[in-house]
């Protein structure tokens, strides 16, 4: 690339917007390859967008070759920048939505995998009326890890975010949602699954291989899950149930998500009454942001639904 002086266009428009989203998730998601999932286009046109953001900018964002991909010094500050750039669009559009009184706008909220199936359906039912109320808001929601979620609440791409209840941020408020109750199950296909569950020691528990959650979990639950032979790991509770239906392993889902194959007799809960935990859920939102009206309109809904 040429050590010019880059030379933007005057105005950046859409067009110049969605090349920065797409070398955002490229750098987010280390490669071409693993970005083609999120942005659901091909990994032709992905080339050929950051080709062309590095034509405009004049600058070598990124390397991409056998030797794997990397972002150059220059693409870092890039991308830096492109975060704050669309921080400030989306606080931008939160302004306008305050301004709006007919609640026309975008509501972003990031929910941790596997919820939809809580009975109480708090998050469904404020989504309902908050559409009822408002048609022409646009909702937009992404599956992600709860420590992805609180850093994008944080840092203003998303308005509002659902985690579990494992650490309190300063920044954050904390409406609570939901108490989750899960249970230690095994499949119709596993040694276990014929025995007398309820009363099965520690020390023959641990015999048998476990997939246990890789993100962080309070310490009265990390007690529940000592006596376990942890041979491997999952970034979701959907992947906890896949090794668990296989019959190799043991594992920790929540009651209302392992309903279905309980109900098939394709899982077995293991000392239902002694091996359980419960699990809180709080909708997140960042303090002291600018009045929202659509995001403070589904709160509302959010604290009437039951």
């Amino acid at each position: 690339m040429s050590n010019n002086k880059n030379l933007l266009p005057r105005q950046l428009g859409d067009a110049h917007i969605r090349l920065l989203r797409i070398y955002k998730v490229v750098v987010e998601a280390g490669g071409f390859a693993p970005a083609e999932v999120e942005l659901n286009i091909s990994r032709p046109a992905i080339s050929l967008a950051i080709s062309e953001l590095e034509s405009l900018l004049n600058m070598k964002l990124c390397l991409r070759g056998r030797s794997g991909f990397s972002v150059t010094e220059q693409g870092t500050q890039v991308y830096q920048a492109t975060l704050q750039l669309l921080a400030s669009l989306e606080m931008f559009k939160s302004q306008i939505n305050a301004i709006n009184t007919d609640l026309v706008g975008d509501l972003n909220i990031g929910i941790t995998d596997n919820m939809v199936t809580i009975p109480q359906m708090r998050i469904t039912k404020a989504f309902s009326t908050l559409k009822h109320r408002a048609p022409q808001v646009v909702i937009n929601i992404r599956m992600m890890p709860p420590n992805e979620i609180e850093t994008s609440v944080l840092d203003g791409h998303l308005h509002i975010g659902v985690v579990p209840d494992l650490r309190t941020l300063p920044g954050l408020n904390y409406l609570p949602l939901y108490k989750e109750k899960s249970l230690l199950y095994c499949s119709d296909q596993h040694p276990l699954f014929d025995q007398e569950l309820e009363h099965i020691s520690d020390q023959a528990l641990g015999q048998y291989d476990a997939v246990l959650p890789n993100y962080p979990q309070p310490a009265d639950i990390k007690q529940q899950q000592k006596m376990l032979k942890v041979s491997a790991t999952s970034s979701d509770r959907e992947g906890i149930a896949f090794l668990i239906l296989t019959g190799r392993f043991v594992g920790f889902l929540p009651t209302h998500f392992a309903e279905r194959w309980v109900a098939q007799d394709k899982l077995r809960p293991i000392g239902e009454h002694s091996r359980f935990f419960h699990t809180h859920f709080s909708a997140i939102t960042r303090k002291g942001n600018m009045n929202n009206l659509i995001l403070d309109a589904y709160l509302e809904e959010l604290q009437k639904a039951s």
